[in-house]
């Protein structure tokens, strides 16, 4: 993995992480910080010197249950994203390259493996949606959806800011958001490892092996 360290501190202090308007076509929605890597560097991920706590999220997963994030990945390796099944570029390539390495595991590591994709377009993503959606990705992969407010609280304790849909200059309805995957470690639950959208499949690859032990990749 191409990693470097950084206080969470300096995560914060970058204003808001990286914010993509997936599909917009707007310059005005380019990313505003990219602290998942310094400028030119071509890092792809962050490892964290003082980890995220799990996000205290209980929200509706793709059959209409309720799901307590904390209570059903604890223990357990753990990705977790913000975005919308609507988006048409980065949102589908990053579950996509998530789902191929997820694939290169052994099986017993795959199933222990919790992939979580948690809607910022819940108006639209209702649980049948979302369902619908994930199935053309990987079928074991966990869609949330709820209460706006909700979702935008959970996605901002882990410094990922997400904006209420919105419509750009063409009229088309866009969700503005944060493009990390933040790694949980089955030993500690704490999210340790931040990935950019940058992040390739052969990252992922040569990363969830150890993330699926809770070692630093």
């Amino acid at each position: 993995m191409r990693k470097k360290t950084y206080a969470v501190a300096a995560l914060f202090a970058a204003a808001a992480l990286t914010l993509s308007a997936c599909g917009s076509g707007d310059d005005s929605n380019k990313p505003v910080a990219d602290v998942s890597a310094e400028a030119g560097s071509g890092k792809a991920a962050t490892v964290l010197d003082k980890p995220f706590e799990k996000p205290d999220l209980v929200l509706t997963d793709t059959t209409g249950e309720k799901y307590d994030l904390r209570a059903r990945t604890k223990g357990r390796p753990t990705l977790v994203y913000f975005g919308y099944t609507h988006c048409p570029d980065v949102c589908p390539l990053t579950m996509n390259n998530l789902a191929v390495a997820k694939k290169q595991l052994p099986k017993a590591e795959q199933d222990k493996l919790r992939v979580v994709f948690v809607t910022t377009d819940p108006d639209r993503d209702t649980p049948s949606a979302l369902g619908k959606w994930l199935k053309g990705i990987d079928s074991d992969f966990i869609g949330l959806t709820g209460d706006f407010d909700t979702i935008q609280a959970g996605a901002r304790t882990l410094g990922i800011s997400i904006e209420p849909t919105s419509k750009d200059k063409n009229g088309k309805v866009v969700s503005v958001h944060g493009t990390q995957v933040i790694a949980f470690s089955p030993k500690t639950d704490g999210g340790y490892v931040l990935y950019g959208e940058d992040a390739t499949v052969d990252d992922y690859t040569k990363d969830l092996p150890k993330i699926a032990e809770g070692k630093t990749p």
